[in-house]
């Protein structure tokens, strides 16, 4: 007798921002089933050590397999900088043999080679995403020749937590950056926007960047990975079941969650569980 599917696909999140990620990967796959988890409570994740945020994202990555989840992505770059080799390396054997674990940076750098003529490239994201040097690693490994500046972008996310993204006063964060990374190497040609809640920001951005430089966002490529990853590992994709739904967690109050989610989903939710995580 064949054994039915039974699990998620899980979307992990320090706390709202892997939301936009959820949306693109729905986009191209929506008959999958999907859990979403927002360690709201603790968010966030960037100015913690490394060996906090891993503690945490295992417990979180711990929480989705127990509800069934046989894949799950964690779509924070936080996570997926200090914490996501570890668990590869360390844990996915003691947590399950079958599932896994999967980042948002490996997929935004792969796309990296077909996009860039000038190979220099300009990373705004976080100070935590920043200061790991994880994507600067990745782009050594997949192309040496590919030059990468870096610019923290420490107001992005409060901008868009807040509801200011759309403020006036937001565009002199965003240009003061732009112009800061493009004045670091004028020769580049594509800016990797390394955080999941900048797609928010997207308007703007696109306002102030120069004419010519192209814009990475990590939903469609992460969306598309995905779909290339459930297509080359059939046994993980007959185990995902597909009936099209999509549930939240959060570690912090339910209807608050709702009311912010409602902002990077671009619609309204309702099936929300408050859980903690030890």
């Amino acid at each position: 007798m064949t054994a039915q599917p039974s699990g998620k696909i899980g979307i992990f999140d320090s706390g709202y921002g892997g939301l936009t990620i959820l949306r693109q990967i729905r986009q191209h796959i929506p008959q999958y089933d999907f859990l979403y988890l927002g360690d709201n409570a603790r968010a966030p994740y960037g100015p913690r050590s490394f060996e906090v945020v891993y503690n945490y994202t295992l417990q979180a990555v711990e929480a989705l397999f127990e509800r069934g989840c046989e894949l799950v992505i964690l779509a924070c770059n936080t996570a997926s900088a200090k914490a996501l080799r570890t668990i590869q390396k360390n844990d996915l054997k003691r947590l399950s043999s079958s599932k896994r674990v999967l980042g948002v940076i490996r997929p935004t750098v792969e796309c990296l080679g077909e996009i860039t003529r000038s190979r220099h490239v300009g990373l705004l994201a976080t100070p935590g995403t920043v200061n790991s040097h994880s994507y600067e690693l990745e782009i050594k490994k997949l192309y040496p020749d590919i030059h990468l500046t870096s610019v923290a972008c420490p107001m992005w996310v409060a901008l868009v937590e807040y509801g200011e993204f759309d403020s006036p006063g937001a565009d002199y964060f965003i240009n003061k950056r732009i112009d800061t990374i493009m004045q670091k190497d004028p020769e580049v040609d594509t800016l990797i926007l390394g955080c999941t809640h900048f797609p928010l920001l997207m308007e703007k951005i696109t306002k102030y960047t120069p004419p010519g430089v192209r814009l990475v966002s990590q939903g469609e490529y992460v969306a598309k990975s995905l779909v290339d990853y459930l297509q080359n590992h059939p046994e993980i994709d007959n185990r995902c079941t597909k009936n099209g739904s999509y549930n939240f967690l959060t570690t912090e109050n339910a209807e608050s969650f709702c009311q912010t989610a409602n902002i990077f989903l671009w619609e309204k939710i309702s099936c929300v569980e408050k859980i903690e995580l030890s």
